[in-house]
């Protein structure tokens, strides 16, 4: 028997699989977006973009914007009773208007 691989990407088949209609990189706009401090987030990973991924554990969870870290966003998720801080850029980020 083969070992199970368990590498940042195992397990996550179909959340990082994209339709065919949507193959391929992002438009250039995604990379630019800006959040500032305070704002709501969905975390919604863009599969064709390797840097700054979040956990595929995180995939369609939504928390507050903290700081800007580079170009990468801190946001706080709450996974269970805990907050957690997850870096992510902003191509996998999605700003959520409203509250």
């Amino acid at each position: 028997m083969v070992k199970m691989s368990h590498g940042p990407r195992a397990g996550s088949r179909m959340k990082m699989t994209k339709r065919a209609s949507d193959k391929g990189m992002p438009k250039v706009n995604e990379f630019l977006k800006k959040f500032s401090e305070g704002d709501l987030a969905a975390i919604s990973i863009e599969p064709s973009v390797h840097s700054g991924m979040p956990h595929h554990g995180f995939q369609g969870l939504t928390g507050r914007v903290v700081r800007a870290q580079g170009s990468c966003y801190m946001v706080k998720v709450k996974v269970g009773g805990k907050e957690k801080m997850i870096l992510a850029g902003p191509v996998h980020l999605k700003k959520i208007d409203g509250v």
